[in-house]
């Protein structure tokens, strides 16, 4: 006899197992001894850290209407901001002099990688969404949570840097107004910190994150005004700084440079900090091109996304790349590199060239820019939370909406104090390198999930010409990626630790660094080999494995040379991360709760298949 529901009746073991974790870890050591128990229990923990969350059918397509020029504008005035009025003068002074240049670019090649990844990976999803919904649906939520976690950090940090630039930016034009009040009433004493409570930066966010709070939407129209006006501005200063270019200014020799007490600028030349101090400002160059993954997030509604999302992530960051390059080379030029503002650059340079009025021209530029980019960070990152306290992976009440404005009140205002905070107390910097940190850590996931999408587990078809993969061969991939990751982290630290030792010859270090490399390379040999999933994508990324390896090394280059204060901040947010998700969320997720009803449901056709049975039986008997 068949029962319509014989495959729930099948699978009761397994899910009753999951659901009733204490009494069948416990049945396992008693049966089998510690190893089985042990076994059995890590089997349960993959279990509830892979569930998947389950994508809703029948929802509403977006409709296909935008172009590729529409998504590169999207992306250029999503990215196009702190990174030309602040950025560009800190690095070229503190990290890499003019070579500045390369550094821009270093961190455009590594956001091109992880702009492939970051499409592919949206497009296994079939709505639009952010990296936490694809990953909580193609790979599970233990992993979801992180890169969701990440999100939060990229958003608060992002928008706490960008008033933090805008602040400082306006007490340039002031001449230090604001911070020499503000330092004189409420001194900050600490390394570690910024010298004063920026009340202004926490002012500003507040304000923001209360209009959203109650219903402000952001304008399209507003932001295509900004963008505009921003581009015209950094044509101005390209043009207009290109009259007054030294090319002398790229080759001051070292007796020229200053030598003050503490503080070293370097060797003079083009590249004054050498190598090392490149990838430095490359790895604080990565946060000016953080953005661009607005554009893969619109899969759905790009009219061909195979060939506009591509094009438009390249498309957009090849604009903003040069617009860096083309800014940072006026800078360089104008001024020695040790001469710069770090603050806000332009103002400095042009006072310095006698040209007040272009001071005020550039100012109207930087602050609608940074306005621009404020309210793209403040926006999404209430929606990110409300997701997660929707999965129930956050604090379910910051997920609450507002009955009369119908927006996560308590979580934007909640997520708007904790930004303004930050933007009170830490450094610009400081910030910027949290964000770096943050983010290429979620591109790296990104790209390492894009790995094990590509070669995940699928059914045999009949007539097929090649294997497909299997569940030995998927967890095989798995491995071999949690290796190379390992491997990655070996061979930049022996770049980055040993790299002029290496370069002098000593041998210990380059065999060192060799067998490294060989680790890496014979690791994506071996993945590169393993059956690949057949599945059928808007858009797949070319030369895998090899592409999402090599923007996972790049990642992993840059934030090894992130200093080690950023470390530990990133590690406190971490670990708070993970107390959060292991004393609620694992217990509170929505997911938790679905299988929890299918045990359920799972028992009532058991129980009810039984009493059929046993009833046939005595039917049987008595007849």
């Amino acid at each position: 006899m068949s029962y319509p529901d014989e495959n729930i009746g099948r699978n009761y073991e397994s899910i009753h197992g999951f659901g009733d974790r204490d009494s069948s870890v416990r049945r396992s050591f008693e049966n089998g001894g510690i190893k089985a128990g042990a076994t059995h229990a890590a089997r349960l923990a993959y279990q509830v850290l892979s569930r998947r969350k389950v994508a809703e059918e029948g929802a509403a397509r977006l409709a296909r209407v935008l172009t590729a020029f529409d998504l590169t504008a999207l992306g250029v005035g999503s990215t196009l901001g702190v990174g030309v009025y602040v950025l560009a003068g800190d690095v070229a002074k503190n990290y890499a002099g003019p070579a500045v240049v390369i550094s821009f670019l270093l961190a455009a090649v590594a956001s091109v990688f992880a702009g492939l990844c970051y499409a592919e990976f949206g497009a296994r999803v079939p709505k639009a969404g952010s990296a936490y919904v694809y990953s909580y649906v193609c790979v599970g939520e233990f992993i979801a949570f992180i890169i969701g976690w990440n999100l939060i950090l990229e958003y608060i940090i992002g928008a706490a840097s960008v008033v933090k630039a805008l602040s400082e930016y306006l007490d340039s034009l002031l001449n230090k107004a604001i911070s020499s009040h503000l330092e004189a009433a409420l001194p900050i004493d600490s390394p570690h910190l910024a010298d004063y409570p920026d009340v202004f930066a926490f002012s500003v966010i507040m304000a923001f994150s209360v209009a959203l709070s109650f219903g402000v939407k952001e304008s399209t129209k507003f932001n295509n005004v900004c963008t505009a006006i921003n581009l015209c501005v950094v044509l101005f200063v390209i043009v207009s700084g290109s009259l007054k270019a030294d090319t002398s200014n790229w080759r001051i020799p070292e007796s020229e440079v200053p030598k003050d007490e503490g503080r070293s600028y370097g060797t003079g030349g083009f590249a004054p900090y050498g190598l090392a101090g490149i990838i430095r400002g490359a790895a604080v160059c990565f946060y000016g091109f953080i953005g661009f993954d607005c554009v893969a997030t619109a899969g759905e509604e790009a009219r061909r996304p195979q060939r506009s999302i591509p094009a438009a992530v390249a498309g957009s960051l090849l604009v903003v790349f040069l617009a860096y390059c083309g800014v940072s080379c006026v800078l360089t030029l104008v001024l020695p590199y040790y001469l710069q503002d770090e603050k806000a650059p332009f103002p400095f340079v042009y006072d310095r060239l006698g040209w007040p009025w272009a001071k005020y021209a550039v100012s109207v530029g930087a602050i609608c820019a940074l306005c621009s980019s404020l309210m793209g960070a403040v926006f999404p990152l209430p929606r990110i939370i409300y997701a997660m306290a929707s999965d129930g992976l956050l604090f379910r009440w910051l997920g609450r909406v507002n009955e009369k404005y119908q927006t996560p009140l308590v979580g934007t205002i909640t997520a708007g104090f904790l930004t303004g905070t930050l933007a009170m107390i830490f450094k610009l910097e400081q910030l910027i390198h949290m964000m770096s940190i943050g983010t290429l850590l979620a591109y790296s996931m990104v790209a390492s999930c894009v790995l094990l999408l590509r070669y995940e587990a699928s059914p045999q078809r009949a007539g097929a010409e090649r294997a497909a993969p299997s569940r030995r061969t998927a967890t095989t991939v798995t491995v071999l990626v949690t290796l190379y990751g390992i491997w990655c982290f070996l061979m930049m630290w022996c770049v980055n630790s040993y790299g002029d030792r290496v370069l002098e010859g000593h041998g210990g270090y380059t065999a060192l660094l060799l067998l490294a490399t060989a680790l890496v390379v014979a690791t994506l040999c071996c993945i590169s080999r393993q059956p690949v999933s057949e599945k059928k994508l808007a858009f797949s990324v070319p030369l895998v494995p090899w592409l999402p390896g090599l923007s996972i090394l790049i990642n992993v280059y840059l934030m090894l040379n992130l200093d080690y204060m950023t470390w530990v901040r990133f590690g406190v947010w971490i670990v708070a991360g993970l107390v959060i998700y292991f004393s609620y969320g694992m217990w509170n997720s929505t997911e938790r709760r679905r299988t929890m009803d299918s045990i359920q449901l799972a028992d009532q056709i058991i129980d009810g298949h039984t009493a059929l049975l046993n009833h046939s039986g005595l039917t049987h008997a008595l007849g």
